[in-house]
């Protein structure tokens, strides 16, 4: 017998909690779909959350319990799916009212400083191959997008404003389908920009004029400097901001003085203590 059991369940307890709440994270986003804009890792950590008020019922208000007893199990289980519902269904409501993004009027008038389109986000069309750089241009442009004015990004038509459809990058992923993208996009910005940026876009999907799906990726004025962080320690940070229709990364002098005077706290954002973007 160990000289400190306690420890032992202990130590089996936190990797089995975290692989729990990662599963009723992922059962929440396939549940809500696209009117879910929550990270996935805001809802492992929501489930976690869940878990521990679980245990602290089993604790407080029955005597005797242990960590692995069924009524223990049932009751941080149970907790934490119904925390992760609730918070889930909020989220929803709250963007559920948000209206529809036309896509073949943005693709018929071509783009701007407020729309751009992608033919792929993971796939090199000319080297035909997954490629990291096709990703890490997906998180510049939203980036510059919610640094600037807003925009539309349309992932699935050319530069001409043809509509070639998602099939390319669907076939990149386990499941080829549109939720599964929208997963994979939402992990890729919080990776890259942060888990707070990364549920400031609206994600929808939508038929070109031909018929083939496209997904458009919405982004309002950011609240808050994004930045693209492209190394995994975090020490290569970049300000990507949209200069007429081409995104352009700003350097250390620019950047100070543009997040200065896009970013210009009035008496109200000082007050409330939050940025205000302009």
């Amino acid at each position: 017998m160990p000289e400190s059991p306690l420890l032992v369940e202990l130590a089996i307890a936190l990797p089995a909690a975290l692989a729990f709440a990662y599963l009723i994270a992922l059962l929440m986003r396939r549940l809500f779909g696209r009117r879910l804009r929550l990270a996935l890792a805001t809802l492992t950590i929501v489930s976690l959350l869940g878990l521990s008020a679980g245990l602290l019922i089993a604790g407080w208000f029955f005597y005797g319990l242990r960590l692995w007893m069924p009524t223990t199990v049932l009751l941080a289980f149970g907790a934490s799916l119904l925390l992760s519902l609730l918070v889930s269904g909020i989220s929803s409501v709250l963007h559920g009212d948000e209206p529809e993004v036309d896509i073949p009027a943005l693709l018929a008038a071509g783009e701007s400083d407020r729309v751009e389109f992608k033919e792929t986000a993971r796939w090199n069309v000319r080297e035909d191959r997954k490629d990291p750089r096709m990703e890490l241009a997906i998180a510049k442009t939203l980036a510059a997008f919610l640094n600037s004015s807003g925009g539309t990004l349309v992932i699935g038509a050319n530069d001409a404003g043809e509509a070639v459809g998602l099939d390319r990058d669907f076939a990149t992923l386990r499941t080829p389908d549109a939720d599964r993208f929208e997963l994979w996009l939402r992990d890729l910005l919080t990776n890259l920009l942060g888990r707070n940026a990364a549920g400031l876009p609206r994600i929808a999907f939508g038929p070109g004029p031909n018929g083939v799906v496209v997904c458009a990726v919405t982004c309002s004025p950011s609240p808050k400097p994004v930045f693209v962080t492209q190394a995994k320690d975090g020490s290569s940070t970049d300000l990507w901001v949209r200069v007429g229709n081409s995104t352009r990364s700003l350097g250390v002098d620019e950047a100070v003085e543009y997040v200065s005077r896009h970013w210009r706290p009035s008496l109200s954002t000082v007050l409330l203590g939050r940025p205000a973007a302009r």
